[in-house]
This record gives structure tokens, C-alpha cells and sequence, in this order.
């Protein structure tokens, strides 16, 4: 049975920027008429195969608790969402990084921001606040773990998966209607409420070119390995960098063990946290899976209201 979706209180613009040769797009709550020093931009990066409008629910748990009083902006990364896809065989972090300074320079081009990443979005957040400390007033990473440490001996096996993928067309699965990507999604997450995963399916989805049905708002080519490997020691180095206080918030029921088994645990990544000089405030939200934002917003605005005032 269809259920009806939710219906948001803030509502949002869209906003389309070129960037880097790319057509970005963003998604606005309010405008920056809104931006003092004590409130600036708030910036929300989105995880993969995820999209900015996937905040809505928390945009709006915050302007419940505050009043719709700050200027938010989730832009859809490269490949996601509403924004185009490069013509390249796989993705990575500099590139990601590329694109967010730009935002940030188009946004806040005369003051530091507030910057909120989930996921993928949370590991682009902190080494951008390492990076560009002074553009960093606070820094909010939401179960942001990053990757398990790697040795160069892989390297060679993984340039060889990587020319392998390069051989075969990949492809994202087709779903007949956008009741079943909302299905999907509460599969993926039997936390999230009905309501949600229905507002959430048309922005995550949109109507096959060939009338097959639906298809997600992604590129295919974020499904091949990237062939760079993930170099812990330096990630590390730019986490030493961060001045911006850091909010890290993670749920109680999130499995890590299923993404790396035991080659990475929570306690590992903990150790890593201890790298960044400045102050750790740390939240763990309950009941709670890694879609932090879609499942406890009221809970996470609240640690945000306070966190960033």
C-alpha cells in the first residue's frame, strides 16, 4: 500500500552553479541574507548513492528549534542527484575536494562556514577542514569513519581490478515504480518511516530513458573500485590541521563489521579521532543505524543547535 510522503515545513530552492567545467546542483534553504557571524552558512555534504535533498528532514527539525533563521546548502556531488557526471571512469577525493572549495568560494566567499558531512561527506568534510582551516568554523562529521589503512603491495592488484572494471559496462539496478525504491530503502534501513522513504524515493530516483521503469540519480561509474589506494598516514596529516571544534556523532546500531569485517573497527577509528589537536565533543544517538539524518533528525538537530551555537 502507498503511503502518503512526508511533507516538509522549510522549503527549498534550487540552484544550479558551474563548477570546475561541471553543472552543479545545490539545494538552498533561505538565503544569505541570513549569514551573521554567529550564524553563517551551514553546508551539508551528502554521503554516496546518496543526495543533498536527503537533509530536508533535519533542515527542518533545526528550524523547529531555532526558527528558519540559518542559510543551508546541500549540494549533490558529482554524479549524484541533480548534478551532471563527468566524462571519467571513477571518482575520487580530490576531485570532491575541488568541487567543495568551489562551492565554498561561491557561497561564503567572504567569511568561514559551518560544515556538516555525512558518510563519504563526513571523510570530504574533514580533510577540507584541514586543508582550508580558516573557511572551517565548525566542523560536524557524521559517521564519517574513512576506510581501513592499506599497504603498497595492493597496489598492483587493485590497478588490475580496477583495468578489469574498465571492461564492463556498469550498470545500477532498475526498480518498476517508486513505491519499490522506497521499499528498498526501508530495507536498507528499517528504522526509516514510511513517510520519509516515500519523499525520499523521487529524489533518489527518476524515470528510465527507455520507460523501464525508474532508475537512481547516479552514475554507474561510482559502482567501479578506484584505483588510488586509501592512504591513512595522510589523511592523518591534514586531520592535524583542523582548528574548527569537531562534533562527531555515530548510532548505536550501525555495524561497521559488515562494510570491513575485521579489517577496521570503530575502536580503530576512535584512535584515528585523536589526530585532530582541537576539541573531540562526541554523540551517540539511539535507536539509530548509519542514515543518521533520514532516522533521529529531531536528535541530531538538537546536537547541532547547541553545537553550533
Amino acid at each position: 500500500m502507498n503511503t502518503a510522503a512526508y511533507v516538509p515545513v522549510r522549503r527549498s530552492t534550487d540552484r544550479i552553479e558551474s563548477i570546475r567545467g561541471l553543472d552543479l546542483h545545490l539545494r538552498c534553504w533561505g538565503d544569505p541574507a541570513l549569514v551573521t557571524p554567529d550564524r553563517p552558512s551551514l553546508l551539508l555534504l551528502h554521503g554516496w548513492m546518496d543526495v543533498g535533498a536527503s537533509f530536508q528532514f533535519l533542515v527542518d527539525a533545526l528550524a523547529a528549534l531555532e526558527g528558519p533563521s540559518r542559510f543551508v546548502v546541500a549540494p549533490d556531488w558529482r554524479g549524484f542527484g541533480l548534478s551532471a557526471a563527468p566524462a571519467s571512469d571513477c571518482y575520487w577525493f580530490p576531485d570532491y575536494l575541488g568541487d567543495l572549495d568551489a562551492i565554498v568560494d561561491r557561497i561564503a566567499p567572504l567569511g568561514p562556514i559551518d560544515l556538516v558531512g555525512h558518510s563519504m561527506g563526513g571523510n570530504v568534510a574533514m580533510l577540507y577542514a584541514g586543508v582550508r582551516p580558516q573557511r572551517v568554523r565548525r566542523l560536524v562529521n557524521l559517521e564519517g569513519f574513512g576506510m581501513p589503512r592499506t599497504r603498497a603491495d595492493q597496489a598492483p592488484a587493485r590497478l588490475a581490478q580496477w583495468l578489469d572494471d574498465l571492461k564492463e559496462p556498469q550498470r545500477l539496478r532498475p526498480y518498476p515504480s517508486l513505491q519499490a525504491v522506497a521499499e528498498r530503502l526501508m530495507a536498507n534501513d528499517p528504522l526509516l518511516p514510511a513517510d520519509k522513504a516515500a519523499w525520499l524515493a523521487p529524489h533518489w530516483a527518476r524515470p528510465a530513458a527507455d520507460g523501464s521503469g525508474f532508475e537512481l540519480l547516479a552514475d554507474p561509474a561510482h559502482k567501479r573500485v578506484n584505483p588510488v589506494l586509501y592512504q591513512v598516514d595522510e589523511v592523518l596529516e591534514s586531520w592535524k590541521r583542523i582548528t574548527a571544534p569537531l562534533l562527531w556523532v555515530e548510532g548505536d546500531q550501525t555495524e561497521t563489521g559488515k562494510w570491513w569485517g575485521h579489517r577496521y573497527s570503530r575502536e580503530e577509528f576512535h584512535q584515528r579521532l585523536a589526530a585532530v589537536p582541537g576539541p573531540v565533543h562526541k554523540r551517540v544517538l539511539s535507536p539509530c543505524g548509519h542514515m543518521l539524518h533520514h532516522v533521529q533528525p529531531q536528535a541530531l538537530a538538537a546536537a547541532l543547535a547547541g553545537f553550533l551555537a
